[in-house]
């Protein structure tokens, strides 16, 4: 069962733009800790007790955030030191800037078409592969995910629910059809033969930093079926997650008996807002994260270890 059907999307969108970047069986590879604070090494004693936790849930919902996806290179947004607010003053795209400005979204194009190459060349770490696995064994029951970057996906999770969409996909404001972003690159591409422009750091949704003179003659194509604005199919801040979305999470959480965060500080409402459910159902909760997170002071166990480091050493009996 996917998402997609869930909520009841036109047939084949599920597939769409995805099946040329599955990769099920992805080589494990040395973590990319260039984004990942730094934590101290798994304990002994936090490892049995997850091992336990693991082992006495029957129907596990994971809630994952950026802090997963660190090892697979790309960065977050607020890890102490690491994070994009912490060594930039560059704040995210504002929804509402978006889709009033198209000297807004003419700059976000620029960017999102340099960095596309190399964001969605990105690769599943171990944690993305464990959850994988827990998931093919029957101990996972529905993966929540707060990131846009397909990794999940790539890994080869198939309960898994995008909660802010995915990168990967392109949707139309104005008719709704949606898109594979690797059809839009070829459309830059062919708008913008000339035009080439070097890329400066890399930001957690995928684009990178250019100045306003290199962006100023970017063209950016319409909808091809309506000419409408075009829009990554992810929820971009200032804007909320659907309805549809929000119940078919909680409905996943009615049917759980636990619930694991992996990788998010829960600062944004729109994931925090399940932990709080999940507390107030009085379901067990463990959280493993690098640094402080909303919800610690009910969490049944905080770990402040690597999910790339610690996840794959959990047995999904």
């Amino acid at each position: 069962m996917s998402i997609y059907c869930a909520l009841k999307v036109p047939e084949g969108c599920r597939a769409l733009g995805l099946h040329h970047y599955r990769s099920h069986s992805v080589a494990k590879a040395s973590p990319n800790l260039a984004f990942v604070p730094a934590s101290p090494p798994p304990d002994a004693v936090e490892v049995e007790a997850l091992q336990r936790f693991v082992s006495h849930s029957q129907r596990l919902l994971v809630m994952t955030g950026a802090g997963i996806s660190t090892e697979s290179g790309i960065p977050d947004y607020r890890s102490e030191g690491v994070g994009l607010y912490a060594r930039t003053d560059r704040r995210p795209i504002q929804h509402a800037e978006f889709v009033r400005s198209a000297s807004a979204r003419q700059r976000y194009w620029a960017r999102n078409f340099v960095g596309w190459p190399q964001f969605s060349s990105h690769q599943p770490n171990a944690a993305h592969l464990a959850l994988r696995n827990w998931e093919k064994l029957g101990k996972l029951h529905w993966l929540v995910t707060q990131n846009v970057d397909a990794l999940h996906t790539k890994a080869g999770s198939q309960r898994v629910m995008e909660l802010h969409g995915c990168t990967h996909r392109v949707l139309c404001l104005g008719c709704g059809e949606q898109t594979p972003r690797s059809e839009l690159q070829k459309r830059f591409e062919a708008l913008n033969p000339t035009w080439t422009a070097e890329a400066h750091g890399v930001a957690p949704d995928g684009d990178v930093f250019l100045t306003e003179e290199q962006v100023h003659n970017f063209r950016v194509p319409a909808c091809s079926r309506c000419g409408g604005i075009l829009k990554p199919d992810v929820t971009f801040f200032g804007d909320t997650v659907s309805r549809e979305k929000v119940d078919f999470v909680h409905k996943r959480l009615a049917e759980s008996d636990s619930m694991l965060v992996a990788g998010s500080s829960l600062q944004v409402y729109s994931g925090y807002r399940f932990a709080l459910a999940a507390h107030e159902k009085k379901l067990p909760i463990v959280i493993i994260n690098i640094g402080p997170t909303r919800s610690d002071h009910f969490a049944s166990m905080k770990l402040n270890s690597r999910c790339g480091e610690l996840l794959p050493l959990i047995v999904p009996l």
